[in-house]
């Protein structure tokens, strides 16, 4: 690959990457504050259009930062790190999809959940499902360190 060829995947690379890591990390701020200011009806509706304008940002920029990631790799010789690399990718993509059935099916549940408020079992549902989506959330950013990690490596 040229130069000229490298610098540009190398800049979409690091442009996509930073779309991914920073919306992530704005949706983290949002959410938090969200949670503190708006009514649960409110959070609701709130965060299915989050959900729906950011995945339209935020799914482009990570397969943009895989693909380019990918690129800039080959060529070398593939060893247990393009490995790991490979392995937390796949994980991520995965930890992603689950995280958009999640958030559907939560934001239904919590749909159920506010018409029906004296429903103790709906809205112990509802904080369990919240603890999972925490955990997922933790394991998405766990997911994304670990690839930020292993990239350097990759790039030295």
């Amino acid at each position: 690959m040229s130069d000229t060829v490298q610098a540009v995947v190398l800049g979409l690379f690091t442009l996509a990457g930073g779309v991914w890591v920073g919306g992530y990390a704005a949706i983290v701020v949002v959410a938090r504050v969200a949670t503190r200011t708006l009514t649960p009806a409110h959070r609701v509706a709130f965060f299915r259009a989050l959900g729906r304008a950011y995945l339209a940002v935020g799914l482009p920029a990570l397969l943009v930062a895989l693909g380019t990631g990918a690129v800039l790799i080959t060529g070398r010789r593939w060893d247990a790190t393009c490995s790991a690399a490979a392995g937390v990718a796949a994980a991520l993509v995965a930890a992603l999809l689950l995280g958009v059935v999640q958030a559907r099916r939560m934001g239904r549940l919590r749909g159920i959940a506010l018409a029906a408020p004296e429903d103790a079992a709906r809205q112990h549902q509802v904080r369990q499902g919240a603890r999972a989506a925490a955990l997922l959330r933790g394991g998405i950013g766990l997911l994304t360190l670990a690839l930020i990690a292993l990239g350097s490596m990759l790039a030295t």
